[in-house]
């Protein structure tokens, strides 16, 4: 008991460093967040559901179908319940081991003839006998380390620690789909609105050639205008065509992401596009509470740190505690008497005394691995900075390109207009016509490609920022833990 007692009181105690998070340079603001407002309160309303902010039920909904159905996020939750089994295994090395016997056992020894020369020169022959004994036995053992350096305990820590990057490894990946998802699914959206904007110019341009035939058999113009109006209309249809490809493509995507077959899936075209939603800025030192990836690596660092502590541990003495009694018999009617009971009990220490340098080399490896966990830490967090900063700087450009690309669509559109009716007085030839039509529907697809590029950037940077993830949520994980039986 007193043994039993001075362990407890040292193994308060854990050999190796205590984790401090590795210094990082955090900058007090991001370079491209001029303009960006912090977010307040009410911007946290679609924290958790960030998609929402695009304000399309359908992407809602399939967002809901991903959690459910992507297989990809299902081999991630199970990496998750991995982690959270060997965490389990960790805390139960704190507790003694009971172990149970129940055996029945034969032997025997052989017997045979034996020959004797005497001094004489005569010999002599003995026979031998042979018997076979029963054994019965039941028994209960109990074994207890004493975690007298903290060994254990630094395992525990390090099993905890990758449970906890197990978690926000499924986050990212969680994320990561989300974001994939929702690119794919405005995507799809923009291209709707890409076959309508060719639809509705195919119509004119059919108008268009039908006033070029008609002023063609009344002699007005050549049969080279009918010509370029047809290939004006032709051309246009076969770009029509090729969204049909493009919008599969993406539609395919969307079914595996959901978990669909894509023969058993499809959506419905709509008549409008998803507003560009307002993102608000973080500073960086939020970010780092926000990027899963961040805390995935951060808590590499924690377990390498733990494992530090478990190498040193040997080179110091191990203490077990075990215990041992039961009945053991040779009949089996009197087998559970006081006669035939039998115990054990005692501490056990252990220590190596030597092996040739192995300990100072698994302490070595252990100080090496934490050495690369931090420098992937630190690289991890750069990484973090530079993508929210390459999506605020796209955003702030595309937003100011759009403005241009917009006065220019609408020189495009009154070029046009004035060149039509030019044409149908017969002042200018219908090659002005075509070639004004081909400037228009560029700039309306440019137009059109833009805000498409804005709405996955602002999807891209929403990822960057960490979506609506946060290292608070690990507090659950640890609470989980802390519950392992």
């Amino acid at each position: 008991m007193a043994l039993a007692l001075a362990g407890l009181l040292l193994s308060g105690c854990a050999i190796g460093p205590d984790y401090k998070r590795p210094e990082q340079s955090v900058p007090a603001q991001f370079k491209h967040a001029e303009g960006w407002t912090l977010a307040s309160p009410a911007d946290l309303e679609h924290r958790g559901r960030w998609w929402e902010l695009y304000g399309d039920a359908t992407l809602n909904d399939l967002q809901l179908r991903l959690e459910r159905s992507n297989q990809t996020l299902a081999q991630s939750v199970a990496q998750y319940r991995q982690a959270q089994a060997l965490a389990r295994g960790a805390r139960a090395s704190f507790f003694p081991t009971v172990t149970g016997n129940v055996a029945k056992t034969r032997s025997g020894q052989g017997g045979g003839d034996s020959t004797v020369r005497l001094s004489d020169g005569s010999t002599v022959t003995s026979s031998g006998g042979g018997g076979v004994s029963k054994s019965y036995d039941a028994s209960l053992g109990v074994n207890w380390e004493i975690d007298l350096w903290g060994k254990l305990r630094r395992q525990l820590e390090s099993d905890t620690a990758n449970m906890q990057a197990s978690a926000a490894d499924l986050a990212a990946a969680r994320l990561s789909l989300q974001s994939e998802l929702a690119q794919n699914y405005l995507q799809l959206r923009v291209l709707d609105a890409q076959k309508r904007l060719l639809e509705a110019t195919i119509a004119g341009y059919q108008r268009a050639l039908t006033l070029t035939q008609n002023q063609y058999k009344a002699g007005i113009v050549t049969r080279a205008d009918v010509a370029q109006a047809t290939t004006q209309l032709k051309s246009t249809e076969a770009q029509a065509i090729d969204l049909k490809y493009q919008r599969a493509q993406l539609e395919n995507a969307i079914a595996v992401l959901v978990g669909v077959p894509p023969a058993e899936f499809s959506l419905a075209e709509v008549d409008s596009v998803p507003a560009l939603p307002s993102v608000p800025a973080l500073l960086p030192s939020q970010l780092l509470e926000r990027r899963p990836d961040v805390a995935s690596a951060e808590r590499d660092v924690m377990s390498a740190n733990a494992q530090i502590g478990v190498a040193k541990s040997a080179y110091f003495p191990s203490l077990s505690l075990s215990a041992a009694g039961g009945y053991r018999s040779g009949s089996l009617h009197d087998w559970i008497t006081t006669p035939n009971r039998f115990w054990s009990i005692g501490p056990e220490f252990a220590m190596t005394l030597f092996d040739g340098g192995l300990i100072r080399s698994q302490v070595a490896q252990a100080e090496a691995s934490y050495d690369q966990t931090v420098a992937a830490y630190r690289q991890t967090v750069l990484d973090s900075f530079r993508e929210a900063e390459d999506y605020m700087v796209q955003l702030d450009v595309l937003e100011e390109e759009s403005g241009v690309q917009q006065e220019a669509l609408d020189a495009a559109r009154e070029a046009l207009r004035l060149i039509t009716n030019q044409y149908k007085a017969g002042t200018v030839d219908y090659n002005s016509v075509v070639t004004n039509q081909a400037t228009a529907l560029n700039n309306e697809r440019t137009v059109l490609t833009l805000m498409g590029t804005r709405l996955t950037t602002s999807v891209q940077l929403i990822a960057a920022l960490g979506g609506g993830w946060e290292q608070g949520q690990l507090e659950q994980v640890d609470s989980d833990a802390e519950a392992l039986p």
